[in-house]
């Protein structure tokens, strides 16, 4: 009778060790980026930023004690052209002197069903904070995982586009974000 709960114990303990290794931390900035479309003049154009730093903390045993913040590098934006990149750092636009970086934090990560969550918390941009809620998927191959997900924001709520551009004839309201992020388990 000792001796199955010893061998108990001792399972117990390698399954609690075995679930903390798949928790995802580390992540791999080279495989993982953020882009983004919009419409100007009915046309969908793309775009993405170079240089972002998100950190997290998932385990998909336990997705709710999971946790993610980004800050994203508003002047790497990459629109396809020199000039286009210098007014959309602008003051009209992203106004990057001022505001030289756009924050993510999560509160809260939900388990939806089949590798997908649902995670809220708030996107700050140019010194507007708005709540944010998004789904994403969790592809887990032996010790590295992908997030892919996307939501759309509105660049009203955010003030980007000031003065002339702060009407959506040329460029649209609605942003879609699409991102991927690629993470090794520690």
């Amino acid at each position: 009778m000792g001796l199955k709960r010893i061998s108990l114990a001792l399972l117990l303990l390698a399954s609690v060790n075995v679930a903390s290794a798949l928790e995802y931390r580390q992540v791999q900035l080279d495989k993982s980026n953020i882009g983004f479309t919009y419409k100007q003049m009915g046309v969908a154009m793309d775009g993405q930023f170079r240089k972002f730093t998100p950190q997290l903390s998932f385990d998909p045993a336990r997705p709710a004690s999971g946790r993610v913040s980004m800050d994203i590098e508003l002047g790497s934006v990459d629109t396809g052209g020199a000039e286009s990149d210098q007014e959309v750092a602008g003051r009209a636009w992203f106004n990057t002197k001022a505001f030289p970086t756009a924050r993510f934090v999560s509160s809260s990560v939900k388990a939806l069903g089949n590798n997908r969550y649902e995670v809220a918390g708030k996107l700050s941009i140019k010194g507007q904070s708005r709540d944010l809620v998004f789904p994403t998927t969790f592809t887990a191959a032996g010790k590295s995982g992908i997030f892919d997900g996307a939501f759309v924001i509105r660049r009203g709520d955010f003030s980007i586009g000031e003065g002339a551009w702060s009407k959506f004839d040329i460029v649209a309201n609605d942003i879609q974000v699409k991102f991927r992020v690629a993470a090794l388990s520690q």
